[in-house]
């Protein structure tokens, strides 16, 4: 069964919400040395419950151009069946599906309530 694997926290000033996260409940975030801007962030010990993620720059011009909202993402074996079983089940693909190099493939969904969500296929270890 496919679980919540990764968050994301679409922010304008990404070093301010990192500052924020950092001061609010004591978050380690660093810049992620990879293609683009974004911020690892983690949340606690790999040993308690939880889940880590990321914060990076929100795209779009305006508020219903862009994300508002922490996004969670969903780790699927198969990134094209996922998108496939979205759209057949009345969801939409908002951000098709691009490769990040070292992570996998990633794309972000609406749901039938108009909720997005991320599936990521992690690249094999």
């Amino acid at each position: 069964m496919p679980r919540v694997v990764h968050f994301e926290i679409h922010a304008d000033d990404p070093e301010r919400a990192a500052a924020f996260y950092r001061s609010v409940f004591g978050w380690e975030i660093r810049k992620w040395d990879g293609p683009f801007d974004y911020w690892l962030v983690r949340t606690g010990p790999g040993e308690e419950m939880g889940i880590d993620g990321g914060i990076l720059r929100r795209q779009g011009s305006g508020p219903c151009d862009c994300i508002q909202a922490y996004v969670c993402t969903v780790g699927v074996k198969s990134i094209d069946q996922a998108l496939k079983a979205v759209a057949d089940n009345q969801g939409q693909i908002v951000q098709p599906k691009a490769e990040i190099p070292g992570v996998g493939w990633l794309a972000y969904c609406k749901d039938t309530e108009g909720n997005i969500f991320g599936v990521l296929e992690p690249t094999p270890m």
